[in-house]
């Protein structure tokens, strides 16, 4: 599953901010590199991982995303033995088993590289394999307590040791560990301004546009006005291509069972899809599996077709599809699932993309909550040049 996107941008010269990372990780055996959605984070390693030998391992947050990645270093790199350590189908050499995973290390000569998951990763700890690089992508999700012990781990065992992430997340107290912890995490060793990327025409500006409805004071998600909502929005907006970034799986159920969402989206000349961890994948009505979802996502991506694509969380984080134009927020969230959700619309796509929109149907009070929090998002990111750094509770 290697996008055409991504192809495009292997045969590119590095950009200079690639560059830049690649220059502080020669520098630097740990740190953080953080790098907005968008920026090319994933060549920063594939072109460490060229001039590097021994055990790399690449960390993911979900399974999907491992598979990806591996796809992705598996264009550049050759001659390195390749195992996954999590429960996905894999075509490669996989298992959970630490064992196993001792076993492969052993017996298998040369370079060697593991794409896991956070969930996954202390199995390798517990296989007591020697690790001279490990990559985490999307760093900001190891400082959960789960994960937090192999993440340790590896930040003080590991040769070298590299948090990637545009939306690190910090703690306030002592009594938890976040990315601002330069014992586990290492320091910042690069950091690049989305306004920079912007001016450099590496990604687009996102532009908030808010769809004011009248307030209903009432919380009952009802699938007739969410329906009327989102229709509405797309049509002012004469959006193509976009994503939908849904309350719940129960919201995403009923939109297109008891509404006529669907079925204005076809008299418009759109497909629809979505995916949830509850329901699957599912392509105008018909259940599929995961890789023909996001196959179908990708080749629709790439050509003139019109299409909705609705989710809860999976599609927020990591996922490169190519050609969305805009991200429609029907719920609150953390500025991290926010800043990631926007990076979905912001990637070079097409040459008619001037911007990626970031609509938001205001009609109840989460409307009202979530345009002031998107808002902020892109104050912070795109015009003052920070990353969208969030806390942890205490």
């Amino acid at each position: 599953m290697c996008y055409d996107g991504f192809i495009d941008e292997i045969l590119m010269p590095l950009r200079p901010h690639q560059t830049t990372a690649l220059q502080a990780m020669t520098d630097y055996s740990k740190g953080q590199i953080i790098v907005p959605t968008g920026g090319g984070k994933t060549m920063c390693m594939i072109e460490d991982a060229k001039r590097v030998s021994g055990t790399i391992v690449v960390v993911a947050p979900r399974i999907l995303l491992a598979e990806q990645l591996s796809s992705e270093f598996l264009e550049v790199l050759d001659n390195v033995s390749v195992m996954h350590v999590h429960s996905g189908e894999t075509h490669h050499y996989s298992s959970t088993k630490p064992t196993d995973i001792c076993m492969w290390h052993r017996y298998t000569r040369g370079d060697k590289i593991i794409f896991t998951t956070y969930h996954s990763l202390h199995r390798i700890q517990e296989s007591y394999i020697h690790v001279d690089t490990i990559y985490f992508d999307e760093a900001h999700n190891s400082v959960q307590k789960n994960f937090l012990p192999a993440t340790e781990h590896f930040s003080y065992n590991a040769d070298r040791c590299y948090f990637f992430t545009a939306t690190p997340k910090h703690s306030r107290t002592i009594k938890r560990i976040g990315m601002n912890n330069p014992q586990v995490y290492g320091n910042v060793i690069c950091q690049v301004p989305a306004p920079k990327l912007v001016d450099d025409g590496f990604i687009l500006p996102p532009k908030v546009k808010l769809k004011q409805f009248d307030i209903i004071e009432d919380r009952q998600q009802i699938p007739e006005r969410d329906s009327e909502h989102l229709i509405a929005t797309i049509d002012d907006n004469n959006i193509n291509k976009s994503l939908i970034c849904a309350r719940s799986t129960k919201q995403i159920v009923r939109l297109f069972s008891d509404s006529p969402f669907a079925t204005d989206l076809w008299d418009r000349g759109y497909s629809w899809m979505y995916i949830t961890a509850k329901t699957g994948a599912v392509i105008d009505g018909r259940k599929v599996d995961r890789e023909t979802f996001f196959n179908t996502l990708n080749e629709w991506g790439k050509t003139d077709k019109k299409f909705v694509v609705v989710h809860h969380s999976i599609l927020s984080e990591g996922i490169n599809v190519k050609g969305l134009e805009a991200v429609l927020f029907m719920r609150n969230m953390d500025y991290i699932t926010i800043s990631q959700s926007i990076g979905r619309v912001i990637r070079l796509g097409c040459t008619k993309k001037k911007f990626g929109l970031v609509c938001i149907p205001v009609y109840d009070k989460v409307g009202i909550s979530t345009s002031r929090r998107v808002q902020a998002v892109v104050d912070t990111v795109f015009q003052r040049g920070e990353p969208a750094i969030s806390y942890m509770n205490s």
